[in-house]
């Protein structure tokens, strides 16, 4: 078998991850989106922005960042490979409760 310094592709799957949230924080959440808006002149879903925030949160929590170095990850039974870097999971989607609010 040929050897390549770049390794095989990992899956790159969106997953689909559906989630309920109180009202209050659809209406941070919407409140963000609006603030994004008017920031860069471009309107986003929340359901578009809540996978970048997320990964802008767990990157910095320095106690998560910490703990994922020294605590085994247990990967799941469909998982193959212990957990990417979050930075590498911006293209993937979240699909919030908050976006069937949006489009109403």
């Amino acid at each position: 078998m040929t050897e390549l310094k770049l390794a095989r592709l990992p899956d790159r799957t969106p997953v689909k991850i559906t989630i309920t949230v109180l009202p209050e924080l659809n209406q941070a959440l919407r409140q963000y989106a609006e603030i994004y808006r008017a920031t860069y002149g471009e309107a986003e879903a929340v359901a578009d922005l809540i996978p970048f925030m997320l990964g802008v949160f767990l990157d910095s929590d320095k106690g998560f960042v910490k703990a994922k170095r020294q605590i085994p990850y247990n990967v799941a039974p469909q998982a193959k490979r212990p957990m990417r870097p979050i930075n590498q999971l911006q293209d993937q989607t979240l699909s919030a409760a908050a976006r069937s609010d949006e489009t109403r």
